[in-house]
């Protein structure tokens, strides 16, 4: 092993990944070293038996990408170790979900090079690929014919035609899934509305993504091959791209117990930082240590709710006194969710652990104060926009409100989304399956989701029309919720036309052609006036007056699109 200061005898900068993380341009990183049941704990870099490591990453890769919010890479130690993942993969998720019908099947690709064969561009790739190169000169052909296999099941998966002949095609169409991850399954439905599957959940490789890959929306690695040093590092750093809040570490789970060889890395690419402060700067803090902080946070939470008078519950929230508070209780509350959102991404939390995290914030709870974060933060966000277009908002609570970063998407769940309400509705009105909820629990899990801002009241006020044991499907609760917004946003603009005299049938035109086009013509509203047959002063005040009531009504229809021409009017 030969450095930079044995070749040059003097390093004149470095910019280690300990900078980096210290400059938040990168994230730490939480390792998971797993160690199965048993009497006979692996030796360090021992591999254990695989169907093992899939049971133990199908217990886990919920938890560690969010709900399937990212996904992961699979290393493995050769091809045909990789080959083998792929088969008992596709094994144990049929022999499981034949035994549970709600576990959803995770989607896996496997990606390695073939045997060159006299390819030039496959050489070329495999000089950047040792193990691969060397695993591919012993029985070439069953390389090929497996890889062969591998792209019939990715291709009847995704439906693609990708074939050995292409490799890069497939390669890239891979690399492109991985990012896809970061669009909702309903807009990849959308775009392909043929295609069973968009996403890819793990893929399995050798050598392949494991340097100079980059998405934001990796954030796993699970590591059933040797790695050392350099390797180490760039294998690790696939996962610790910063995103937002909802990715706080890179997560690894190493199942080689390969804790030496991390240490041994991060005193070498450490710099000048000594090993445990690198430690400290390059891991995230053990669970019981965040499970304290989150401890301290709830509390500061109760402490702050206590000195306005308040109880610290979440329907308590609603009755803070001015903007400051209101500002006090986002910081507060932002800073106990993003701990919580910590620890839910740990792949090794204890029963005891989880006891604890329920003892200081039980689950009503955090949703209830979820809801009051996202009622409030929706109310402060409004008046920050109106300092910002130099409304009459002034003093220390314009500051204070003006100051607030709001992190919506913290308040956003994976898993909830418009198709899995709609499964609920239905499931209440049957009142069967396992998910039963009464109406309150699911309105509250409504507004505890920062996907539902702009709907939360239209949907709740659905919730509160059906009636648990009338049976109706989810394709009846969808056309149902479709015709209540409808009749809903029509009486609506019905009592607006009524205080502003103007005929209903033209009020509900004018606002169609606004989002249709999503453009605000000026001229249309003139012509929308006429019929009042008022003069110029009288017509610009009763315009502004019509505005006023329409501008809030347009925003929220334009589910954050933004509206030329509207802003002359905010």
């Amino acid at each position: 092993m030969r450095t930079t200061e044995d070749i040059f005898q003097k390093q004149l900068h470095a910019y280690t990944i300990t900078h980096a993380i210290e400059d938040t341009n990168v994230l730490r990183f939480h390792v998971d070293y797993f160690k199965p049941e048993g009497k006979n704990p692996p030796k360090a870099g021992e591999a254990l038996a695989k169907r093992a490591v899939i049971e133990a990453i199908l217990a886990k890769h919920d938890t560690a990408t969010a709900s399937r919010r990212f996904n992961a890479v699979l290393a493995t130690a050769s091809i045909n170790d990789a080959i083998e993942y792929h088969r008992l993969f596709s094994e144990l998720q049929k022999a499981k979900h034949a035994a549970d019908p709600a576990f959803v099947p995770l989607n896996i690709a496997c990606v390695f090079s073939p045997p060159a064969e006299g390819d030039a561009d496959v050489k070329q790739l495999q000089q950047d690929l040792p193990q691969e190169k060397q695993d591919n000169e012993q029985d070439p052909e069953g390389k090929k014919a497996a890889l062969k296999a591998i792209l019939a099941s990715y291709n009847a998966r995704y439906g693609t035609n990708h074939t050995v002949a292409e490799f890069d095609e497939y390669y890239k169409d891979v690399q492109k899934r991985i990012k896809d991850q970061q669009w909702p399954d309903a807009d990849l439905r959308k775009a392909s509305p043929s295609v069973l599957h968009h996403k890819i959940d793990i893929t399995i490789v050798v050598d392949m993504l494991l340097t100079g890959f980059d998405s934001k929306y990796l954030n796993t690695l699970y590591v059933d091959k040797n790695l050392k040093y350099h390797g180490l590092i760039q294998a690790f750093s696939r996962t610790n791209r910063v995103l937002n809040g909802t990715k706080p570490y890179g997560n690894i789970l190493d199942f080689r117990q390969q804790q030496a060889n991390v240490d041994a890395a991060i005193a070498l690419f450490s710099g000048e930082k000594s090993g445990e402060e690198a430690r400290t700067i390059w891991l995230v803090d053990k669970a019981p240590v965040v499970i304290q902080k989150l401890d301290a946070a709830v509390t500061k939470l109760a402490d702050f709710m206590q000195s306005q008078g308040l109880a610290c519950t979440p329907d308590a929230v609603h009755s803070l006194k001015g903007d400051d508070a209101r500002a006090a209780f986002i910081k507060n509350f932002k800073e106990v969710q993003r701990l919580k959102t910590q620890l839910d991404q740990y792949t090794d939390l204890t029963e005891d652990n989880a006891v604890a995290i329920e003892h200081i914030l039980p689950f009503d709870a955090l949703q209830g104060f979820r809801g009051a974060y996202l009622e409030t933060a929706q109310r402060l966000k409004q008046q920050q926009a109106q300092q910002d277009k130099g409304s009459d908002l002034r003093g220390d609570d314009a500051a204070d409100v003006d100051q607030l970063d709001f992190e919506f998407v913290l308040f956003a769940s994976a898993v909830i989304d418009y198709d899995y309400i709609m499964g609920l509705m239905s499931r209440y009105s049957q009142g069967t399956g396992k998910q039963k909820m009464t109406k309150d629990e699911l309105i509250g899990l409504i507004l505890a989701d920062a996907k539902f801002m702009n709907e939360r009241d239209d949907i709740a006020a659905y919730i509160n029309t059906l009636k648990a044991g009338d049976g109706l499907s989810e394709t009846a609760i969808r056309d149902g919720y479709t015709r209540f917004k409808r009749e809903k946003d029509s009486a609506e603009l019905t009592d607006i036309a009524t205080r502003h005299q103007l005929a209903p049938h033209a009020l509900q035109t004018f606002v169609e052609g606004i989002l249709q086009r999503m453009i605000f013509d000026g001229e249309v509203l003139s012509d929308l006036m006429a019929p009042l047959d008022l003069g110029w002063k009288a017509r610009a005040q009763a315009e502004l007056a019509l505005m006023k009531e329409l501008v809030p009504l347009l925003s929220k229809r334009a589910q954050g699109r933004e509206i030329s021409g509207l802003s002359a009017y905010e």
